[in-house]
């Protein structure tokens, strides 16, 4: 995977500006960490490199998104000529957490800092190393724990990752992401999951499951979280159905605008149509008026038709399994009474 690539991935949502650099680890990482005292020069030092990163982030993801805009128009750079030029840019950069280092080998901080970096550039395996650097001077911070297990997760061992995350939720206990990510790599890694803790694939979802929901307690309006817990139940054979009605209820409840509403609506709408209740999944599909959902609403509706009035020939038609977008609920920790 190309430099550019990468970041087009991780560049999607816009950063956050230079002036809450303070935070990077939070940025990069997706958690809230313990730093030292603001006082400490040792502190200032790495908040000016982090400053720089956080800069020259923001101006690549810039040169990403005018490129693109420039493509749709008929221009803009070649893909090769720009990955090249946000090397260059990330040079300084990646000196600048090296020669901070040298100075101070026993900063913890710093490596996790430094390993964001190098994640953010998709060099992955580099960016393990610094985290192990600093796990083993701070092992008492969880972030460190947790960005180890996200590694495990996508390069194995899995087992590891279990260990992990567990050991960095031990840690702080307070910290939804480090619950929605154990859940997700246990959701995912079923069979480790099995192997690991001895029990059947049913177990492995309720483990999962309570993973999500605690995460969700701890932040109970975090849309994208309560659509990953929704989603997890597609998964689950048989369906647990009023359980999904409710997980996708909950989502309903925190939804942030319309888009994120309508898109509620047709999950519930697919939910609704597997039992047979194609009134209520008709009114819900036909809620849907944003025109980024039409293709799949109009999937629905055929699927809906098939569901109603099943093919009499020979011949099946494949309509039952419409993939729907992942972004679409967040959960409220005040759970509706189950749907009957």
């Amino acid at each position: 995977m190309s430099l550019l690539t990468h970041l087009l991935s991780v560049f999607v949502a816009t950063n956050p500006p230079a002036a809450a650099v303070s935070n990077e680890i939070q940025r990069t990482t997706g958690i809230s960490v313990t730093v030292p005292d603001a006082t400490d020069p040792v502190k200032q030092e790495l908040d000016k490199v982090m400053i720089a990163d956080d800069e020259a982030q923001d101006e690549v993801d810039k040169w990403i998104r005018d490129n693109a805009n420039f493509f749709q128009q008929g221009a803009g750079q070649p893909d090769a000529e720009l990955n090249k030029r946000i090397r260059e840019r990330f040079v300084p950069v990646r000196k600048a957490y090296e020669d901070f280092l040298k100075r101070h080998p026993d900063y913890a901080p710093g490596y996790l800092a430094y390993g964001s970096f190098l994640n953010d550039l998709g060099e992955e395996y580099e960016a393990s190393q610094q985290y192990e650097k600093s796990r083993q001077l701070d092992p008492k911070n969880p972030a460190a724990w947790n960005n180890l297990a996200n590694y495990y997760g996508e390069f194995s061992p899995v087992t590891n990752s279990f260990v992990y995350y567990a050991r960095a939720i031990e840690l702080d206990s307070n910290e939804p992401v480090y619950y929605q990510n154990f859940a997700t790599t246990v959701y995912l890694f079923r069979k480790d999951a099995r192997e690991f803790y001895g029990i059947n694939e049913q177990q492995v979802f309720d483990k999962a499951l309570g993973l999500y929901l605690q995460a969700m307690k701890l932040d109970p309006d975090n849309f994208p979280l309560a659509t990953d817990y929704a989603q997890s139940y597609y998964g689950i054979k048989p369906l647990r159905t009023n359980d999904a009605l409710v997980a996708w209820t909950n989502t309903l409840a925190i939804a942030h605008n319309d888009l994120e509403r309508e898109g509620v609506y047709l999950h519930l709408a697919r939910i609704k149509m597997s039992i047979g209740r194609f009134d209520e999944s008709r009114g819900l599909i036909a809620a849907v008026t944003n025109a980024n959902l039409a293709d799949l609403k109009n999937r629905l509706v055929r699927s809906l038709h098939d569901h109603e009035f099943p093919p009499t020939n020979e011949v099946a038609t494949a309509t039952n399994a419409v993939t729907l977008p992942t972004n679409s609920v967040p959960v409220s920790t005040n759970a509706p009474a189950p749907i009957k």
